[in-house]
C-alpha cells in the first residue's frame, strides 16, 4: 500500500504542477537523445494553450514548426534532436506575447546500450500468449483501483477477475521451465471502460500502463526480469481504434480525428478490399472507416498528426521498456499506406525488431499480401516482416477433425505448406493452435487430448514461430460454448484459495500433468535446436493417416511422424530414402526411446514422434 501511495502523490504532483501551467498533457511526455530519426513531434493539451508560442532554450534542440488546428486547447510541437544533444531536462515555456502562459519541464533520456541493434522474437523462440487479467492476481490491492470506472467481479466472465502484471513476474519461473522463451501479452494499457474492459483492446490513454494491472515502472520491471533469463516481452497494440471512453473523445484536436464522428457506422469487415482489384472505393471506406462497435472508436490514420501520433507512441514504448517485438491488432482495418509507413520507420529505428500482423484469413493469397518484400500486383509494398499464419491454424483444425481420404485430414496440412511460396518468408510467421479470440484448440479437436499433443508436436516443429495460449498445457477448455470470457477463463492457481494450482501441480488430474510435461520435454528439446528454428522442411504426401516430414541443416536431421490411425502402425521408412538414407539409428525424443533400425519404426496410435536421426 505504501508504494501506492507514494505513486499516487508523486502522480498527484505533477497533475497539480501541469494545471498550473495550463498544460494538462504532454506526449510523448519524454523522448531519448541518439534516435537515428532526429525529429519528435508533442502533442500538447490544455486550455487555450493553440494561443501560444513555444520556447525552448536547450543546446541541441530546436522547435522546427509549430502546428495550431482547429482546436484551440490543442499545440503540435515538433522538435529537432541533434546528435550532439545530451540528456537532461529542459523548459518549454508558452508564452502569449511577453506574458509565460504556461511551463513544462522536458525531459531527454539516455538510449540504453546497442538499443537500436535489439534482436526481435524469432523461429528459435516459443511464445506464450497472456491474458493478463485472467492469468495470476500478484496484486489484490491493485484490483479496485480509484477512479477506474469497472471494479472487479470475479464471478462475472465478463469482468474484471484481478490478474496483474506482478502475477506474471511471480510466475516467471513456471513459464521458464514450460520452456517459453517469450512473452505475449494481451493490451495492458489503460481501458478505463465502464464495462468489459478485461480484454484491453479498448485504449483510454496510449501512455499508460492500467492501474489495475500495475504501473509503467511495474511493465518495465516484467521486461528486465524477462531479459535476465535470456527470454522476450511482445507488446499487443491497437491503431485501428481507441475506446469511447478515451480521454480526448472529450475534447478532439480536429473534426477528422475520429472516422465517422460524430456519428457512427460498422465496419463491413470485408478486409479483401485491400487486395481486390475490381474493389469500389466506397467499399473501401466501408471497410476501413467503419467502427468495430460503438464503444471502439476508429483512428483515421489518414490524419497526419494521428499517424504520427501512433508512430511514435509504438517507438516510445519500444525504448522505454525495451520490447522485443509488436504484435498489431487487426492489421488489414486501419489506412494501409500509414501502416506501410508505420513498420518502415520503427525497422528504421531497429532493423533487426519484429512485428507480426493479425489479418485473420484462411486464404494465404490474402494474408502474403502483407508482408515485407512481397511483389503486389497494385504496386503495394508494405514493410511487416511477420503474420499471424491463420491459414496453417485452420488447416490443422480440420487435419486433426476431419476423416482421412483423398482431400481431407492431414493432407489438409500438407496442402497448407504447399502454399508457401506466396511468402516472402514463410519461416518468419507466427504458427498457433489457437489464441484469445477463438476456441482453445482443445476443444476444436472435441477434448480429445491425442489429438491435442499431435496438434502441439505438429506447431512445435514446423516453420515458423511458435505461439501457445496459456492454458493449453493443462487442458483448458470452452466445451459447449465459444463465449471469449470463457475462452480466457482464470488459470487455475493464479489466485489464492484455488483448489487445483497448475504452478504447483496441487489437484491436477493425471491428464493435466502429463499434458504439462509433454509441452515441457518438446520445448525445452526445442531451444538449442538450430535444426528446428531455421533448418530446411521437406515433407511427404500423408499415407494411411500418417504423415511425415524432416527439418533438416547441415549438422543435423529431425524426422517427425504423426500418426492419426486409432492403432499402432508399423511405418516402412523405405520411402523416405532421400533423406534416411545415410542413418541407421535415432532417439524418439518424447518417449526418450533410442531405436536401433530405422527401417521400419512401429508408431504409437494417435501420436507424434520427434526423431533425432544419427
Amino acid at each position: 500500500m505504501k508504494r501506492y501511495l507514494i505513486l499516487l502523490v508523486l502522480f498527484v504532483a505533477q497533475l497539480n504542477f501541469l494545471m498550473a501551467a495550463g498544460i494538462d498533457r504532454v506526449e510523448p511526455m519524454f523522448w531519448w537523445v541518439g534516435m537515428k530519426n532526429p525529429n519528435v513531434q508533442l502533442m500538447v493539451h490544455g486550455d487555450n494553450i493553440g494561443a501560444s508560442f513555444p520556447e525552448i532554450n536547450y543546446p541541441g534542440v530546436t522547435i522546427e514548426s509549430v502546428s495550431r488546428v482547429e482546436n484551440p486547447n490543442y499545440l503540435f510541437v515538433d522538435l529537432q534532436i541533434a546528435k550532439e544533444a545530451q540528456p537532461g531536462s529542459f523548459a518549454i515555456v508558452f508564452k502569449s506575447g511577453k506574458k509565460q502562459t504556461g511551463e513544462f519541464q522536458y525531459q531527454l533520456k539516455a538510449r540504453e546500450p546497442q538499443s537500436s541493434e535489439r534482436i526481435g522474437f524469432n523461429s528459435s523462440d516459443v511464445i506464450y500468449l497472456i491474458t493478463p487479467d485472467r492469468f495470476a492476481n500478484g496484486d489484490p490491492e491493485n484490483d479496485a483501483v480509484e477512479g477506474m470506472k469497472e471494479q472487479p467481479n470475479r464471478a462475472d466472465k465478463d469482468g474484471r477477475h484481478g490478474g496483474d502484471l506482478k502475477g506474471i513476474v511471480d510466475h516467471l519461473d513456471y513459464i521458464q521451465d514450460l520452456g517459453f522463451t517469450a512473452v505475449w501479452l494481451n493490451p495492458v494499457l489503460e481501458n478505463n471502460m465502464s464495462s468489459t474492459s478485461y480484454h484491453g483492446y479498448s485504449t483510454t490513454d496510449f501512455y499508460k500502463v492500467d492501474p489495475r494491472y500495475g504501473s509503467n515502472e511495474e511493465y518495465l520491471e516484467l521486461s528486465k526480469k524477462l531479459k535476465a533469463r535470456g527470454m522476450k516481452l511482445i507488446m499487443d497494440m491497437i491503431f485501428n481504434h481507441c475506446g469511447s471512453e478515451h480521454w480526448w473523445m472529450d475534447d478532439m484536436p480536429m473534426h477528422d480525428w475520429i472516422n465517422n464522428y460524430p456519428g457512427w457506422k460498422q465496419t463491413t469487415h470485408r478486409r479483401t478490399v485491400n487486395q481486390d482489384p475490381h474493389a469500389s472505393d466506397a467499399d473501401k471506406k466501408a471497410m476501413s472507416d467503419g467502427w468495430f462497435v460503438e464503444s471502439m472508436p476508429d483512428l483515421n490514420q489518414r490524419n497526419p498528426f494521428m499517424a504520427n501520433y501512433l508512430i511514435q507512441n509504438s517507438i516510445w514504448w519500444i525504448e522505454y521498456v525495451g520490447l522485443d517485438g509488436i504484435r498489431q491488432d487487426t492489421w488489414p482495418y486501419p489506412d494501409k499506406t500509414m501502416m506501410a509507413d508505420w513498420t518502415k520507420r520503427v525497422l528504421e529505428e531497429y532493423p533487426n525488431f519484429n512485428i507480426v500482423g493479425e489479418e485473420w484469413s484462411v486464404n494465404p493469397a490474402t494474408v502474403s499480401y502483407w508482408q515485407k518484400g512481397k511483389v503486389n500486383s497494385d504496386g503495394y509494398e508494405c514493410y511487416l516482416p511477420s503474420l499471424m499464419d491463420f491459414p496453417l491454424q485452420n488447416a490443422a483444425a480440420r487435419a486433426m477433425n476431419d476423416d482421412e481420404n483423398f482431400d481431407h485430414g492431414l493432407i489438409e496440412l500438407y496442402d497448407a505448406l504447399s502454399n508457401d511460396f506466396q511468402y516472402p518468408d514463410a519461416g518468419n510467421l507466427v504458427v498457433f493452435p489457437d489464441n484469445h479470440d477463438m476456441s482453445r484448440f482443445y476443444t476444436q479437436v472435441g477434448e480429445d487430448v491425442n489429438k491435442l499433443k499431435l496438434g502441439v508436436a505438429y506447431f512445435l516443429t514446423t516453420r515458423g514461430i511458435p505461439q501457445i495460449y496459456y492454458g493449453t498445457e493443462v487442458l483448458m477448455s470452452n466445451k459447449g460454448t465459444e463465449d471469449h470470457g470463457v475462452i480466457r477463463s482464470d488459470y487455475p492457481g493464479g489466485w489464492a484459495g484455488d483448489s487445483v494450482n497448475a504452478f504447483t501441480g496441487e489437484g491436477l488430474t493425471d491428464a493435466q500433468k502429463d499434458m504439462q510435461n509433454y509441452v515441457r520435454t518438446i520445448q525445452q528439446w526445442r531451444k538449442d535446436k538450430d535444426v528446428i528454428h531455421n533448418g530446411r522442411l521437406v515433407h511427404f504426401v500423408p499415407e494411411d493417416g500418417i504423415y511425415v516430414y524432416f527439418r533438416m541443416n547441415e549438422d543435423e536431421t529431425v524426422m517427425v511422424i504423426l500418426n492419426k490411425n486409432t492403432k499402432e502402425k508399423q511405418l516402412e521408412t523405405d520411402r523416405f530414402a532421400e533423406v534416411t538414407g545415410r542413418f541407421t539409428k535415432g532417439k524418439d525424443i518424447i518417449s526418450g526411446k533410442n531405436l536401433n533400425d530405422l527401417s521400419t519404426l512401429a508408431v504409437p496410435a494417435e501420436s507424434a514422434m520427434i526423431i533425432e536421426l544419427q
